[in-house]
């Protein structure tokens, strides 16, 4: 009996907490349903729903090939960022290579603003004929989030204990051979952990994305989602219905994967 009010208390905690997070959302599929004169009424729910704003949306923009291109784009950069970290934090950990100055900047460097970069990234992509292509983007963000993901591996690459590569190393185990068949198998939750955050980071980002992609073929989906825009007149609810289109498989890899990230967050927070 005493376990209801627990019970109770809890659920009534949590509830603005859901609420919060699930406001958005609704928001977006009430003002999806509306019409353009619903819109500007102010009323959170439409008066008169439509469906309308759905196909207008996907015929207006090519919102599957922007989903495509996000898709591709963020997990390749996702998977570059992990294949350039992965050795380099553990060189630098406990290989030493660098010393402690090293691992600093590269933590710091992620504090400058990203569009500090962007002319002369732009400029290097024009150079070297990456401009307005998957790939260009691909390289900029695998680049762009190794700061994130160094200070994500660095607590699980600390936590292990080192006596395991250094038994492996009387063996006669070279350092990639420690990395690939010791580390690698012991701090998995980690890795996949940080590469479904910058995977979802690279998904996200936009600014690189509409000053170096220019063409449908390349556009990423909040580019696309923002051609809803025009001049005068913004179409809300194109706009939001892209938005719930475009953000449904990124929420249902989070969904699926979520259990991933929080067993690999705790097992980087436990020793």
């Amino acid at each position: 009996m005493r376990l209801v009010p627990r019970h109770l208390w809890l659920s009534l905690a949590t509830a603005p907490i859901v609420g919060f997070f699930a406001l958005p959302f609704l928001y977006l599929l009430a003002v999806s349903l509306k019409t353009k004169d619903d819109v500007l009424n102010g009323h959170f729910w439409p008066t008169a729903p439509t469906l309308a704003n759905w196909p207008a949306a996907f015929e207006a923009a090519n919102i599957l090939g922007f989903i495509v291109n996000s898709v591709i784009v963020s997990l390749l950069a996702g998977s570059l960022t992990i294949a350039l970290t992965l050795p380099s934090a553990y060189a630098m950990l406990r290989l030493k290579i660098g010393g402690r100055w090293l691992s600093d900047v590269t933590l710091s460097s992620y504090m400058a603003p990203p569009i500090v970069a962007l002319i002369p990234l732009f400029f290097l992509l024009k150079a070297s004929g990456l401009l307005d292509t998957r790939t260009g983007l691909v390289l900029i963000y695998g680049f762009a989030n190794v700061p994130v993901a160094f200070w994500l591996l660095t607590p699980f690459l600390r936590r292990m204990p080192i006596e395991i590569e250094q038994a492996a190393a009387i063996d006669g185990a070279g350092p990639l051979r420690i990395l690939l068949q010791i580390v690698v198998p012991i701090i998995a939750p980690g890795i996949v952990a940080t590469f479904i955050i910058v995977t979802m980071l690279a998904c996200n980002e936009f600014l690189f994305a509409s000053a170096f992609t220019f063409s449908d073929a390349t556009r990423t989906l909040p580019v696309g989602i923002s051609l809803f825009q025009g001049d005068r007149l913004v179409n809300f609810g194109q706009m939001a219905a892209a938005s719930l289109a475009g953000i449904a498989p990124v929420y249902l890899i989070a969904l699926f994967m979520q259990r991933y990230l929080v067993s690999g967050l705790a097992h980087g927070a436990v020793k």
